[in-house]
């Protein structure tokens, strides 16, 4: 009789699996150790990593903790405080319910478990999944957990880890997603003795924001809450006038726990509808609630996705709680601190180097008429916004600050590709905050942002100090532009040192250019259009939205009867 060929893993090879399935990274043990600290009622929680996770990681919580013998059971796999029967999965309000976390991390490093639950406590040292040693401990209420060497015995997974800096922004990033998930809980983050997150505890959701991404996001933010039968919708969504294209954040929470959902996330972008510029990607902080039978939340290995009941009223939900949101009028940008310009700098001299294309009045452009006078306003200016002129086949309508925008795009490209583009020291410097990968990037950059004109000295924690800015023309907002080249840089968005210019160039001009609602004389008026025609690509500006259209002079005739 032949040897069976199907075995039952001994456990600890099937502890190292569900450790491949539950610890990927440095940043799986923190989420799972910070998850059992929420679950335990910790108000205060501390997270200290070395070498990026590698060497160390330690969770301090003031949870209620464990008592000895829970202790050496919660080392055991699929032993829970949590859920006792099938039924209770179903609206299960806990971060984790499985069991699987602790003997899964402590089968792949030297694992130290200390638990107080203030009659008593334990600190139980295990390596590999082997229990090596248990002794009496003296400490207040709650659990210490201390990984040291993680995937010490694995050596192949180990490989796969990533630099030091990457997993440090793993676990950061990781933190930061708790930490909005629980505002009412106090977190910090040390890397290496650094201190990289301090976030108190807060009795509002924004008070959170301003603590991990400063103010000048909180700021950009519109409170949002709508329901819909039994499911409603909270949370924050940015303005659409202060949207990027890239370094937004974006998360979403089902139920308290935070989950990866795409689709919720279109379905939230779907809500900016006509009220938004293609490419620009809002910030959105989505908090769902809804019955517990209504969402499935035991469909992901880690807990990272859930299965809706009617996923499609979920997302209906999330568009017209945005759409809602954007509807006051507190959705425009602020006049203020909110959204006030930066320094105003000094103008530099524009030199055209096109021509007028064919099929235009040139004279209309010139400064004076042949005979030596000057020239009347051939342009009409309507609305402050729109400049009109007469063409040979009919009548072009420009947009002013579209036109503008153009011309500042050119001028600053060719500033920036030749010689670099001249920087002037402010006279009161500016003081901006940066979150940790931000800084990060200025570091790594730090160069390259001083080839761009600004000199840049850290300050204190996330505070810069801008002590010199580019000085591409009057209406440049420095501020505004800095931050969003440094997102841009943070988000690793930048394909090479050309995009990265045209990036700024764009920034540049986006900012600088007249505005609707700007009123021109006739001489500027007739300088902007001339400026725009001799542009190299002047019927579009940097968005790609038109800056001319024309009005035949048929359909006219037609509109008209003629």
């Amino acid at each position: 009789m032949s040897a069976p060929k199907i075995a039952v893993l001994p456990d600890r090879v099937a502890d190292q699996i569900a450790a491949g399935e539950v610890v990927e990274r440095p940043a799986s043990v923190v989420k799972e150790l910070v998850e059992n600290a929420l679950d335990a009622g910790a108000r205060t929680i501390r997270v200290e990593i070395e070498d990026g996770g590698r060497s160390l990681i330690r969770i301090s919580d003031d949870g209620h903790g464990m008592s000895p013998e829970d202790a050496r059971l919660a080392l055991q796999r699929h032993a829970t405080s949590k859920i006792r029967s099938v039924a209770d999965l179903i609206g299960v309000g806990s971060f984790g319910f499985r069991g699987e976390a602790l003997p899964a991390i402590a089968s792949v490093s030297r694992f130290e478990l200390e638990t107080a639950d203030g009659a008593g406590g334990i600190r139980l040292r295990v390596t590999g999944g082997t229990i090596e040693g248990a002794d009496a401990a003296v400490r207040q209420q709650g659990t210490t957990v201390t990984v040291r060497g993680l995937f010490f015995n694995t050596p192949a997974r180990r490989k796969f880890l990533r630099a030091p800096a990457t997993e440090t922004r793993a676990v950061s990033e990781v933190l930061t997603v708790l930490a909005l998930a629980r505002p009412d809980v106090a977190f910090s983050l040390t890397s290496d003795g650094r201190s990289l997150l301090d976030a108190p505890a807060a009795g509002r959701l924004i008070e959170r924001i301003h603590a991990l991404w400063g103010r000048d996001l909180a700021d950009t933010l519109l409170p949002l809450g709508t329901r819909l039968g039994g499911a409603e919708v909270s949370g924050f969504a940015q303005r659409p006038s202060q949207a990027r294209p890239a370094g937004r954040k974006a998360y979403v929470f089902v139920r308290g726990r935070p989950v990866k959902d795409p689709f919720l996330l279109r379905a939230a972008e779907a809500g900016y509808r006509s009220a938004i510029a293609p490419g620009d990607r809002p910030s959105l902080l989505l908090f769902l609630d809804l019955p517990g039978d209504a969402v499935d939340v035991n469909v992901h290995p880690a807990k990272a996705e859930v299965r809706f009941r009617d996923r499609i009223q979920i997302e209906q939900l999330v568009e017209a709680g945005v759409r809602r949101a954007l509807a006051p009028l507190d959705a425009a940008a602020p006049i203020g601190p909110g959204g006030a310009a930066g320094p105003v700098l000094e103008a530099t001299t524009w030199e055209g180097t096109g021509t007028i294309p064919a099929g235009l009045p040139t004279e209309l452009f010139a400064a004076e008429t042949p005979g030596g006078r000057p020239r009347g306003p051939e342009l009409l200016q309507v609305f402050d916004t729109y400049l009109l002129f007469q063409t040979e086949d009919g009548v072009a309508i420009v947009d002013q600050h579209s036109a503008h925008e153009r011309v500042l795009y050119e001028q600053v490209m060719r500033q920036l590709s030749g010689d670099g583009a001249p920087a002037q020291r402010l006279l009161l410097p500016l003081t901006l905050e940066f979150t940790g990968p931000e800084l990060e990037a200025i570091d790594a950059h730090r160069e390259l942002l001083a080839r761009v004109g600004f000199e840049l000295e850290p300050f204190s924690g996330r505070t810069v100090v801008v002590h010199t800015a580019p000085n591409p023309h009057p209406r440049f907002e420095a501020a505004r532009c800095l931050q969003e080249l440094v997102g841009d840089l943070a988000g690793g968005r930048f394909g090479g040192w050309a995009n990265r210019l045209e990036r700024f160039g764009a920034t540049f001009a986006c900012r600088a250019a007249i505005k609707a609602g700007h009123h021109l004389d006739p001489e500027e008026a007739r300088e902007l259009v001339r400026r725009l025609l001799a542009a190299t690509l002047p019927a579009h500006d940097v968005h790609g939205r038109p800056t001319i259209v024309q009005l035949p002079k048929g359909e006219l005739e037609r509109r008209f009867g003629r």
